[in-house]
């Protein structure tokens, strides 16, 4: 750590340096700038007042910041715009986004506000904005001025400041105050507030200066006596960052079965070696999380009584040498300590903390799987009752709840896509009674959801750009199930799958098919592509030569859902498809509506007379069944003979 600095001061004459400088001023040097102004329009956007300038808000809360951070000042500088002022942008950017929307509502209720007549809408909302801003500020610049006046500081900022350093006054610097100081940074964390920096200037007058008295003790021959030091939390207590998240990440490694949260501890695995924890503690998120506000105080507190407990009967020795809080778990307890006792130490706490959040990692892991339940039914509802005019969208390109929950599916199709994708199958059967084929259904098994709608998953395949490829392994596991299904159905029967129609015909899809058939002949394997429509087939000399390709390999072509969308004659004239599937709203209307018996009729003729295959689809009763028959319909697939069925499920 020392030649990284010494590296970073040196090179370039400080160029480097200058530069981290620069980038930390305009980032973590203005962070509690910033959080205000995000502060205050998140606030807006949640109360839904369309009517109340975002800038206004924005305006009224950055100025308010300012004047009880104690900007007037000659002193005010970059730290009292970082980190440490946290609580401050919190509660100004709540408060003054608060009032400011307060009094936007009680000057259109008095319909009091300036206006200028001719101006645009945009101008006269920033108008609008002025009063209550102006008022706002007024509020705030003498509620600073009381606080001065009264309490006998320059800001409320100080204030806050001295309220922190009073709170710790009482009392010696023992164990209690320290346990007190753990338990108001791990609780400061939780609100979203960083406790470090809060408190920064009571470890600074009550626990930095421990170390130097040891070092001192030690080089005058003396033991050294001191048990609380900055570098005492750092090592002990704060391993991983606050609330000893280094616990909490490999509980989450070792107990979690939610594969985001999973994600989620990988990626931030690295950091966190160092002590660097923003990316588990928002993004878990720890802070505002209920379940987690128990083991998130209690493990820090376990791990600094267990420590002040070693550290005090002298199992571990007192801490006699400085060490950066950015020094991984091991290293940092050797070198703070000189001796291997303070890495046995270290790993101790770990252990203990990781088995204080294991059982709320699982809770959790439940919960969200609950939660995530809930979404996906609404998701589905919403799903299935705009199932047409969806088509026409990508439900990832949504900007509402519903879009988030898409692009998470789809995320998640993507990824599990190989590993959890299965087939199901539904017989078809002939009139006489035999098994005459088998069509490979598509059923994804979440590892939450359970099954996922068939067409929404084909849904999501389309808008992720991955549909060709889904559809590729559909047909891959369809022939590597091929010996169980003729095994199970009948060694005659026909396999079908369904390809959509905007992929049969790309020369991706042929040369995969081209690939598989090199590989392994596929003539006289009776395997058949159901063509479904997500948009019409161009009938041009490409897609032709493309479907007779087909053909050529050993493919029967059928048509799915014949005389649904945009289905028409042209897929008939050319004579290359070699099955018609009736579309299920026929065969269910069969009884209520008579232009369906009509239009099957019409159908089973024009396929008897090119010499096609007619299958009826959802077939559930004979009655249906005897209609069919006796328009000359003698193939069926549906619950009148069996429902779609899992190979590994079938005894």
């Amino acid at each position: 750590m020392l030649a990284y600095q010494r590296t970073v001061t040196a090179f370039m004459g400080g160029v480097l340096l200058e530069l981290f400088d620069l980038i930390y001023v305009g980032t973590f040097g203005v962070l509690s700038v910033y959080m205000t102004a995000f502060i205050s329009r998140a606030y807006m956007e949640q109360s839904a007042d369309t009517e109340a300038s975002l800038g206004g808000a924005a305006a009224a809360s950055l100025t308010s910041f300012f004047i009880l951070a104690g900007a007037y000042l000659p002193s005010f500088g970059i730290d009292s715009m970082g980190p440490k002022s946290m609580f401050l942008a919190i509660l100004t950017g709540i408060g003054a986004s608060a009032l400011y929307l307060a009094l936007c509502r009680f000057f259109r209720r008095r319909r009091f506000t300036l206006f200028s007549p001719g101006a645009d809408r945009k101008y006269n909302r920033m108008l609008a904005a002025l009063f209550p801003v102006a008022l706002v500020v007024l509020a705030f610049a003498v509620f600073n001025l009381v606080i001065m006046r009264a309490f006998h500081v320059n800001s409320f900022r100080m204030l806050l400041a001295n309220f922190f350093s009073w709170i710790f006054s009482f009392g010696e610097t023992g164990f209690l105050k320290g346990f007190f100081f753990v338990l108001l940074s791990s609780l400061l964390w939780f609100f979203g507030i960083h406790g470090s920096d809060t408190l920064e200037g009571v470890m600074e007058q009550y626990f930095t200066p421990g170390l130097e008295e040891n070092i001192l003790a030690l080089s005058a021959g003396r033991p050294p006596e001191i048990v609380l030091t900055k570098e005492f939390f750092d090592c002990f207590v704060l391993m991983g960052g606050c609330g000893a998240t280094i616990c909490l990440l490999i509980a989450i490694l070792l107990f979690s079965r939610n594969r985001a949260r999973r994600s989620l501890g990988l990626a931030a695995a690295f950091p966190m070696v160092f002590n660097i924890n923003e990316l588990m503690v928002f993004g878990l998120p720890v802070i505002f999380n209920p379940v987690m506000l128990i083991p998130f105080l209690a493990v820090p507190l376990v791990c600094y009584t267990t420590s002040y407990c070693a550290v005090s009967l002298g199992l571990v020795p007192m801490i006699t040498a400085h060490v950066d809080w950015t020094t991984p778990i091991l290293l940092g307890g050797y070198h703070a300590t000189g001796s291997a006792a303070g890495s046995i130490l270290q790993a101790l706490n770990v252990v203990l903390g990781v088995l204080i959040y294991a059982p709320f990692i699982r809770l959790l892991d439940r919960q969200t799987e609950e939660a995530a339940k809930e979404q996906y039914a609404s998701f589905l509802d919403f799903f299935q009752a705009n199932e047409q005019e969806l088509a026409k969208v990508r439900l990832i390109d949504r900007t509402d709840v519903y879009g988030d929950f898409a692009k998470g599916l789809c995320a998640d199709l993507r990824k599990l896509m190989d590993r959890e994708l299965n087939l199901a199958y539904q017989p078809q059967y002939h009139y006489d009674g035999r098994c005459v084929g088998a069509e490979a259904l598509l059923r994804w098994r979440h590892p939450v959801h359970g099954v996922v709608y068939p067409p929404l998953v084909v849904k999501l395949a389309e808008d992720g750009g991955f549909l060709a490829a889904l559809e590729e392994a559909v047909m891959l596991r369809a022939l590597r199930d091929r010996p169980e299904v003729l095994r199970r159905f009948g060694p005659e029967v026909q396999i079908s799958f369904n390809v959509t129609g905007t992929t049969v015909v790309t020369p991706r899809f042929l040369q995969f098919c081209r690939q598989e058939n090199a590989r392994e002949p596929l003539r006289g394997k009776n395997l058949c592509i159901e063509v479904t429509e997500q948009a019409a087939i161009a009938f041009n000399d490409e897609t032709r030569s493309a479907l007779r390709a087909l053909r050529d390999m050993g493919f029967l072509l059928a048509i799915d859902d014949f005389s649904m969308g945009q289905t028409s004659l042209n897929y008939l004239k050319d004579g290359i498809f070699d099955e018609i599937k009736l579309d299920g709203s026929l065969v269910r209307g069969l009884f209520t509506h008579r232009n369906c018996q009509e239009i099957v009729a019409s159908i089973t003729k024009l396929a008897t007379s090119l010499d096609m295959a007619v299958v009826a689809e959802f077939v559930e009763t004979t009655e249906q069944r005897e209609v069919l028959h006796g328009m000359g319909c003698d193939c069926y697939q549906g619950w009148l003979y069996s429902p779609a069925v899992f190979l590994q499920e079938e005894a």
